[in-house]
């Protein structure tokens, strides 16, 4: 037999992929463009800031794409196996449970390997200009595909314990939370109390974001065996959930009867999410009256609360720096940053949540038979649009309080007091394109949750058509005025972001709402076919045309 046949049969089909090449490709096109950017922009600068700047945003930017990638590509495979009832017949040949395993993590993790391979060179490009030393990128490029490896493992691990996409997703991200983020401040909240003087490295270790601190020189020098120590223990956690995934999975996917224990722990976890069963009964009620769409989207009881408490943790952070800092923490510099990520929050939340029940029920099949109900096309858009309002309106109205305190925090420090036009410019922009952006968001992510292979990337899909490409159109703008020996000023750079926003916003959103009015019903009973490359399509338009009615002459005759 084969040593380790699904992974042989997967690398030979990642060769004969456009995607694969495709998307190394695109990575390190992106790397190279996002280099040119800090250049142009910090071309008065000295060569060595601009070589830190550009190595920094780089690799920072690839460790979290490494970190998230297990969310996104292993968190749900082996559970889509379960739910779909084939993983069984896997194990109804000689295959062992790490050949699966390991056959669905190369299966699932070729792509964004390669992209992370084809990015790695580009971290190289700053050393040209000095202030970069070839061990910070040995070192920073080893974190990035150690964590790499740790977040797909992690993905597998929560996938073979779960049927559940959102469960099995939910938890990896969780845990990635509570290693990257929650147990690092535990460490440093101990060590700040001299409780835990000999235990807080341990709660640093396993942290991929501690491995990058000490990975630079600066850091490396007095503390290399924090880095080596941080590398071992994700390494050793990631074959950990690879151990764990491969003993599971031979036996996670039968249906077995549960016990009191796991009625009792089944029963909690609904009692959790869904409310008590007088509760869910009034909810339902309440909900199937004013739209039954929206009980669909709405049942879950936590679904606002997780916005509330996830804004609660923020705002927790945000008051331990500045409990930690004092009024170092109170400049301008960490008022921009926390507008940014409020803004970043709301809207790839939306875009996570507003086109995923539908893409679910789409590939369930459940779709048709809504359609065959007297409910209507309007009837669903509506009831989904109520259910993001009863999620996120209380939340969003918070958010708009704090980022106007924000923007008079900003505009009242003394370090700003000559360039207040520009700063209320900027926060009323952001905003206005707060409000515009997560419109748009609404049509696209209900077009793509209609559309999508998978609704894991409903929420990528319409980032990138709303948040992404705006973004690369101000950059294209940039690099052209730059390289013309013009300068933009600060109301031409503000105009021409809310410009492409605007042109992003009215393009993509207003394709989607005429596709989700027009063609609603027949994209829903449609199964998904691969779509056809739009050069295809527009050779096709071109090419052929429609043959001419016959005449009545032309007919044939009986």
């Amino acid at each position: 037999m084969t040593l380790l046949p699904i992974v042989e049969r997967e690398l030979r089909v990642a060769s004969r992929k456009l995607s694969t090449y495709l998307v190394r490709a695109l990575a390190a096109f992106c790397a190279v463009l996002v280099s040119i950017w800090f250049f142009v922009i910090m071309r008065h600068s000295q060569p060595s800031e601009i070589s830190m700047a550009i190595f920094v945003v780089l690799t920072a930017a690839t460790g979290l794409y490494s970190l998230l990638v297990g969310v996104r590509w292993t968190a749900d495979c082996l559970s889509q196996e379960k739910r779909d009832g084939t993983l069984g017949l896997l194990f109804l040949t000689d295959l062992k449970g790490y050949d699966v395993v390991l056959g669905k993590l190369v299966a699932n993790s070729m792509a964004v390997f390669y992209g992370l391979l084809a990015v790695i060179p580009i971290f190289a490009l700053p050393l040209l200009l000095g202030g970069v030393t070839i061990g910070e990128i040995g070192r920073t490029a080893l974190v990035a595909l150690n964590t790499m490896f740790f977040s797909l493992t992690l993905g597998l691990c929560m996938s073979s314990l779960s049927r559940s996409s959102r469960k099995s997703m939910g938890a990896t991200f969780l845990v990635l939370i509570l290693l990257t983020g929650v147990l690092p401040s535990l460490g440093a909240w101990g060590n700040y109390l001299r409780k835990l003087p000999a235990l807080h490295p341990l709660f640093f270790w396993p942290s991929p974001g501690f491995a990058y601190y000490w990975s630079f020189d600066i850091n490396y020098r007095g503390g290399a065996h924090h880095f080596w120590n941080s590398v071992g223990v994700t390494h050793a956690l990631a074959w950990l959930c690879l151990v764990v995934a491969a003993l599971v999975a031979p036996r996670s996917w039968q249906d077995r009867p549960a016990g009191d224990v796991r009625l009792a722990w089944r029963e909690w976890w609904k009692t959790w999410f869904y409310g008590s069963p007088e509760h869910r009964v009034g909810l339902r009620r309440g909900l199937l009256e004013a739209n039954p769409f929206l009980w669909l989207c709405a049942r879950s009881v936590f679904k606002p609360y997780s916005v509330w408490l996830v804004l609660a943790l923020l705002m927790c952070g945000w008051f331990y720096g500045y409990y930690k800092l004092e009024k170092d923490w109170l400049n301008e510099g960490v008022y921009f940053i926390s507008g940014f990520v409020l803004n970043m929050l709301f809207k790839g939340w939306v875009a996570a949540e507003c086109g995923r029940q539908l893409a679910e029920e789409r590939q369930q099949g459940s779709l048709e038979l809504l359609l065959c109900t007297p409910l209507s096309v309007s009837d669903i858009l509506t009831g989904q649009w109520l259910a993001l309002r009863r999620q996120f309106l209380g939340p969003f109205v918070f958010t708009i309080v704090l980022w106007f305190t924000l923007m008079y925090a900003t505009v009242a420090h003394e370090s700003y007091q000559g360039q207040v036009d520009f700063w209320i410019s900027l926060w009323v922009g952001g905003f206005i394109m707060l409000a515009g952006d997560l419109y748009a968001i609404y049509w696209v992510g209900m077009w793509q949750g209609l559309t999508a292979r998978n609704p894991n990337r409903v929420a990528g899909q319409t980032a990138i058509r709303i948040l992404v490409v705006p973004w690369l159109l101000i950059m294209g703008f940039f690099m052209l005025n730059a390289f013309g020996g013009n300068h933009f000023s600060w109301q031409g750079f503000i105009l021409l972001w809310m410009a492409c926003g605007a042109v992003s916003d009215f393009g993509f959103g207003a394709y989607a709402y005429n596709k989700l009015t027009s063609e609603f019903r027949e994209v829903a009973t449609q199964k998904y076919t691969a779509p056809v490359p739009f050069w295809r399509r527009f050779s096709l338009n071109i090419s052929t045309s429609p043959p001419p009615a016959a005449t009545s002459d032309e007919l044939p005759k009986a």
